[in-house]
């Protein structure tokens, strides 16, 4: 199967834990319904039903984290429109800008890996990031936060095993791989994180996944296990239905 792959990065970037309210907090990289609605934006995919053509059953996503994970908290002035309309002078029980303090990733950059098992949307999608369309605008996971992305090219990957020490450069879905086999290495930072991988078009979370990374965007290592091997020489584990019923079978 082909993988389109392509970078993604940006000064800043928000992609929104759902369970933060008062000081939003951030994933530490987009999870795969954000990257469906980043690839929605590029190719003009109605945002009522891209949730269903960049479905999670439908797609293979993987992740890998190319510069160290930077996270910064600012104040942002929220305008109040309690009432319909916005009253700049204060008022009892009413001041009209209310100041959150948000997180943010500084400086990210990521690349992404994608499929689809239907080829004339895959093309799609290949041909937009190719030349550098985009339908809508481009942002890091807020409206305010412009984003760029790059074509780095298209490989094929097969599925393989390892008996031996091997490395993999994506962030990796824990439920994909046995823990146990993972090689512990000096200097290197292991963080875990629970994210969304499936959202219907009601964007209602299906479903959840435990993701392990390396804050530097540093690979893993693992004494044995399988994983996706590209024709550049990348090793990935994907988020996909497919490949797990293959791992669990």
């Amino acid at each position: 199967m082909k993988h389109l792959t392509f970078d993604i990065y940006g000064d800043y970037a928000h992609f929104k834990k759902f369970y933060t309210t008062s000081s939003p907090l951030t994933f530490s990289f987009p999870p795969p319904p954000t990257i469906g609605g980043m690839i929605a934006a590029i190719c003009g995919i109605d945002k009522k039903n891209y949730l269903d053509i960049l479905s999670f059953d439908r797609c293979q996503y993987a992740i890998r984290i190319l510069s160290p994970i930077q996270k910064v908290r600012m104040g942002l002035n929220h305008i109040n429109t309690k009432g319909n309309a916005w009253q700049l002078i204060n008022k009892k029980n009413h001041e009209p800008r209310t100041q959150i303090r948000t997180e943010f990733l500084k400086s990210p950059r990521y690349r992404i890996y994608f499929s689809h098992d239907e080829n004339e949307i895959y093309q799609k999608v290949c041909s937009h990031i190719r030349n550098h369309w985009t339908y809508y605008t481009f942002s890091l996971g807020l409206s305010e936060l412009i984003g760029d992305y790059s074509w780095v090219g298209e490989f094929e990957g097969k599925e393989i095993s390892f008996e031996e020490h091997f490395s993999i450069d994506s962030v990796i879905p824990i439920t994909q791989i046995n823990l146990s086999e993972m090689k512990i290495e000096e200097g290197k930072r292991y963080f875990r994180e629970r994210i969304p991988v499936n959202m219907d078009n009601n964007r209602i979370v299906k479903s959840y996944e435990e993701v392990l990374f390396e804050s530097n965007g540093n690979n893993l290592t693992f004494k044995k296990g399988n994983c996706i091997e590209l024709e550049n020489g990348e090793k990935i584990v994907t988020f996909s239905t497919l490949f797990s019923s293959r791992e669990t079978s």
